[in-house]
């Protein structure tokens, strides 16, 4: 079950990206097979990326040091989960409420994303104004090595 989900894991991320690209996604998803033992290896690897943001003056502190340094932790989580976002999927649960008259009378999104993400690195971290920024790259070559390595491939 466990190596279904890995096997799972890596082809959402190999074929995410190139679904939403335009002609380039044709001859990579010509080249990755899923098969019983496996995921073929493919011709081509993207390269995934992720920007997290965190307001610094919004964050608990009592200085404007520490303020900074959690605007720097929160921006990478988030850019994290911007990442497992596109490696992971989303799960998205809307609700609409209707009275007798089939008026709306109420309306929620909500959103989760739960997964992993191995091999990311972290490319920038900056301030822009008060807003901290952490750009997160993953290259899925990584992802399929990993997996190779533990003998999921």
């Amino acid at each position: 079950m466990r190596l279904r989900r890995l096997i799972t894991t890596f082809a959402v991320a190999m074929l995410l990206p190139m679904a939403l690209c335009s002609c380039s996604s044709v001859s990579f998803m010509k080249n990755l097979t899923m098969t019983d033992d496996g995921v073929h290896k493919p011709s081509e690897y993207p390269v995934l990326r992720a920007t997290g943001y965190a307001s610094i003056s919004r964050q608990p502190g009592a200085t404007a040091a520490i303020k900074q340094i959690k605007a720097m932790r929160a921006s990478k989580i988030e850019a994290y989960r911007e990442l497992s976002e596109q490696v992971n999927g989303i799960y998205i649960r809307a609700t609409d409420t209707l009275n007798s008259s089939n008026v709306e009378t109420s309306n929620s999104v909500k959103s989760e994303v739960d997964g992993f993400v191995h091999g990311a690195r972290v490319i920038r971290q900056y301030a822009v104004g008060d807003t901290y920024a952490t750009e997160l790259e993953l290259d899925t070559r990584v992802i399929y090595d990993l997996y190779q390595m533990r003998g999921a491939m």
